[in-house]
């Protein structure tokens, strides 16, 4: 555990999540190395449509039932109805060029076989896929690409991401899921899960929404010690309103965070854990149960 000073408190680690590919199901981890643009593997692979952009939950909810094993040497996706596509994880096929959101940056295309696969899964029955131009292929972040964060929010920090949405990691303590399922419990609507939220590390420790107000977590790991720094607030999509067991979208938990979650600091936006950039840990492992301790911000 991090030497605890004065005004620091404890927090464990409760778990840690990837999500390997953008806007499909993550995997909950025993433990997971820190590499440049976040946990490893994180975010690595992306679904675009025919013009090349990414495509996410936002207009393909059906994503949320796409899962993911991570394997010594593949990642298996797996979906109802369909075969389980094995990707070599040291394999990639021709280069390319991809966007997510207003950024374009080197990616490596997977292959026919995966295109077909992730086409034939996300295409509406109707053929009306709105503004995602099908058929879909899907990417590999190339990793000599530098795409950073923005610098209003990292500061003196160069931030690098893969292809997630703008920072390398996002923290959420438990506490914060607990108080909102009491008042959804309150409403007679079921306790979400954890999954809806898409956090990479969770925390015990705080209290609700103990993250907001925190500037660094540290943890000495047994290959170095590992500081993270809280920069901005995560603003919410429809995202979390789509159920990942079920792939259908709703209005809860956004109806109800709207009644309490609006965040001054993003000119009121509704806001739900932190975003988070590394300071210091490079090649460390972070591992579900470890203890640390985190300062407030002043």
């Amino acid at each position: 555990m991090s030497e605890l000073s004065e005004g620091d408190v404890a927090v464990t680690l409760r778990s840690v999540h990837v999500y390997p590919v953008k806007s499909c199901a993550g995997v909950a981890l025993d433990e997971s190395l820190l590499i440049e643009t976040g946990l490893e593997f994180d975010r690595a692979w992306m679904a675009v449509d025919a013009a090349g952009r990414f495509v996410s939950q936002r207009e393909l909810p059906r994503m949320a039932l796409v899962r993911t094993t991570l394997k010594h040497t593949e990642l298996v996706l797996r979906a109802p109805g369909m075969l389980a596509l094995h990707l070599a994880l040291d394999a990639v096929e021709a280069p390319n060029r991809v966007t997510v959101w207003n950024d374009t940056v080197a990616a490596y295309d997977m292959g026919d076989l995966a295109a077909q696969w992730f086409s034939d899964f996300l295409a509406p029955p109707s053929n009306d896929a709105g503004d995602v131009k099908f058929p879909l292929r899907l990417a590999r972040f190339d990793p000599e690409q530098k795409r950073l964060s923005s610098k209003q929010w990292t500061g003196e920090i160069d931030a690098e991401n893969a292809f997630g949405d703008g920072f390398p990691l996002l923290v959420v303590s438990q506490a914060s899921l607990d108080e909102l399922n009491e008042r959804l419990a309150r409403k007679g609507v079921a306790a979400m899960t954890m999954a809806r939220f898409r956090p990479n590390l969770v925390l015990d420790g705080l209290e609700s929404h103990g993250e907001d107000f925190l500037d660094e977590i540290r943890f000495d790991t047994p290959e170095g010690p590992v500081r993270l720094r809280l920069v901005k607030p995560c603003p919410r999509c429809p995202i979390p309103n789509v159920d990942p067991e079920t792939g259908e979208p709703g209005h809860e938990p956004g109806d109800t965070l709207s009644t309490y979650r609006a965040d001054e600091r993003l000119d009121g936006k509704i806001t739900f854990g932190m975003n988070a950039v590394i300071v210091e840990g490079i090649e460390c492992g972070l591992r579900a149960g470890m203890v640390g301790s985190a300062s407030i911000r002043f």
